[in-house]
């Protein structure tokens, strides 16, 4: 049996099969829902991810904001890809709640999610959201989540196939 390896200060966490940067980005393009919303991904490692979508007038609620629920997804998105830099590929989030700061409008939303604590079988995760537009870029929402690993494979080359 291999000693734990440490994930973000745990000392009971032991870190699972390691993603490839391309091989997240797989991951990513076998979900239909980011591919809808326009997510790439630019960052991947080390408990750490960065997920972007660029504004687009679909992404708006009634007062021409960016939508709360376009935001909760890219929240839950980068919580979750955060967590499988340390866990492994078959991760599912468990829970997460995220708390509006301010109103997002046009640019590009960037979700930047660490792992605070890793264990083997779980991770916890936060995430900030930025609003980046014309050389600025404002905090809209920040984010918490618990992703757990799964039994499951799941695939890494793109496909929705087992």
């Amino acid at each position: 049996m291999n000693p734990p390896t440490r994930v973000n200060g745990s000392t009971d966490g032991a870190a699972a099969e390691k993603l490839t940067f391309e091989q997240a980005r797989a991951v990513l393009a076998a979900q239909p829902f980011a591919q809808h919303v326009g997510t790439e991904i630019t960052e991947f490692a080390d408990g750490a991810a960065t997920l972007v979508v660029e504004v687009a007038p679909e992404h708006a609620q009634q007062f021409g904001f960016v939508h709360g629920g376009v935001m909760a997804y890219l929240a839950d998105n980068a919580l979750t890809f955060a967590a499988g830099s340390a866990l492994g590929p078959n991760v599912l989030t468990g829970g997460f709640s995220v708390t509006y700061l301010r109103p997002a409008r046009g640019g590009r939303l960037r979700a930047h999610a660490t792992v605070t604590d890793a264990t083997r079988r779980q991770a916890v995760t936060r995430c900030e959201i930025y609003c980046d537009s014309e050389g600025s870029s404002t905090i809209c929402a920040v984010a918490q989540g618990t992703v757990r690993v799964v039994e499951r494979t799941l695939p890494t080359n793109g496909s929705r196939e087992p």
